[in-house]
């Protein structure tokens, strides 16, 4: 197992969701002038900057969704994959405690500390719906961008883009997780975990399906 790669996944992982809440509280301070443009933007930066700073010791994955989708396809072992979900976990709780000593507590409460969740008259189908084509988007941009042999060297740039360009769409509907980390841990340090499952399946099961399209029909063997 490769501890240098867990310590990153857990570090990487800290960050999206420490600006990713960090940044629904201060557009909530600001009183909405970032808006969801704002928010993506955070995301979609944080997760760019992070998977090109990780990816040479952990291959950037930072999510546990994406490191399903690598299993599938055979691009990590189940020992390594393992450590890299709980390290990812880890980090997505830690993150959520840390936060609260960095902002108001008002203000992280009014935005359910930045708690992923579907919008309003939003069903659980819809939101499952939601999340598995938004993870495969994300681990279609993964796979094309990172794993493939082929893929163009421009580190976490273009994922990064994809979340953004994820939750530009999926946020008003379920938040647009793509991570079960990064609803895991702002729903268990804030006591809202509802409908938690569905920010797991959805995201899995997405992911999974896109690592197995993109290896069986696009990768060269």
């Amino acid at each position: 197992m490769n501890k240098k790669a867990f310590i990153a996944e857990f570090i990487g992982t800290f960050a999206l969701i420490f600006i990713g809440v960090g940044a629904i509280a201060a557009d909530h301070m600001l009183g909405g002038k970032s808006g969801l443009v704002g928010i993506a933007l955070a995301h979609g930066l944080t997760i760019a900057v992070m998977i090109s700073a990780t990816m040479a010791i952990s291959g950037g994955h930072l999510n546990p969704a994406v490191t399903v989708g690598a299993l599938v396809a055979k691009k990590i072992s189940l020992g390594n994959a393992v450590g890299y979900i709980i390290a990812q976990c880890l980090g997505g709780i830690v993150a959520a405690f840390v936060i609260k000593l960095a902002m108001p507590v008002d203000t992280l409460a009014a935005v359910g500390l930045g708690t992923p969740a579907l919008g309003k008259d939003v069903t659980l189908t819809q939101g499952l719906v939601t999340e598995f084509v938004l993870t495969f988007f994300l681990m279609f941009a993964v796979y094309g961008t990172a794993m493939d042999k082929r893929a163009p060297k421009v580190g976490g740039l273009f994922i990064g883009l994809t979340v953004a360009l994820d939750i530009l769409m999926g946020g008003p509907i379920t938040g647009a997780a793509m991570n079960p980390a990064r609803h895991l841990g702002p729903a268990l340090i804030g006591g809202m975990m509802e409908n938690w499952w569905l920010y797991w399946v959805g995201p899995i099961l997405g992911s999974s399906f896109a690592a197995l399209v993109y290896h069986h029909t696009l990768e060269e063997k």
